[in-house]
């Protein structure tokens, strides 16, 4: 058991009886790769605390740069929320009154299913007047005779029937005559 404090070896020894030339030179190889590794990193940290005095430089210049516009937002913190608060209840409020389902298109179909529902109120008459119109003509006798008379100019024996000429549509006028009205 190994009771050494510090960094462990890097050698790694293989299985074996003999350590032979091949053993050796994975062994080699191995300290070679681990050698550097260690090279490469430490340059990298060497690079990095060269480098650490510009990025501080650079990241003071930044909070210099920005300090008035966070000392802005401290003081003014308050108003700005206020004025975003604002902004955000009227737009909500736009949105209710005009939106796809605001208010005003609300309205609108409002007044399309009232006059839709009216519409519906008389065919609904209609029809019922034209229910009793059947059921009468099915079973009243003096219905019957009523709608033979006007339909079909029946009358009883004795009676006159007059009958008014319809009157022909009137033609409609053409070019000709609007020509010789003309000259």
């Amino acid at each position: 058991m190994d009771l050494r404090l510090g960094p462990s070896s890097r050698v790694r020894i293989f299985p074996g009886n003999k350590p032979g030339r091949k053993e050796e030179a994975r062994a080699a190889v191995g300290l070679a790769f681990y050698q550097a590794k260690d090279r490469a990193i430490g340059e990298a940290i060497r690079q990095a605390k060269d480098q650490a005095p510009k990025a501080e430089a650079a990241a003071a210049r930044w909070i210099e740069r920005t300090r008035p516009i966070w000392s802005w937002l401290a003081v003014e913190w308050r108003r700005l929320g206020t004025a975003a608060a604002v902004l955000l209840i009227v737009g909500l409020l736009l949105h209710a009154t005009f939106g796809a389902n605001g208010m005003v298109v609300y309205r609108q179909k409002r007044a399309e299913i009232q006059a839709l529902q009216s519409e519906v109120d008389r065919l609904q008459k209609e029809n019922n007047q034209y229910v009793d119109q059947i059921r009468s003509l099915k079973s009243d006798p003096a219905a019957i005779e009523k709608e033979a008379r006007e339909q079909l100019r029946y009358a009883r024996p004795g009676e006159v029937v007059l009958v008014a000429p319809d009157t022909p549509a009137q033609k409609p006028p053409t070019g000709r005559v609007k020509n010789d009205a003309i000259k």
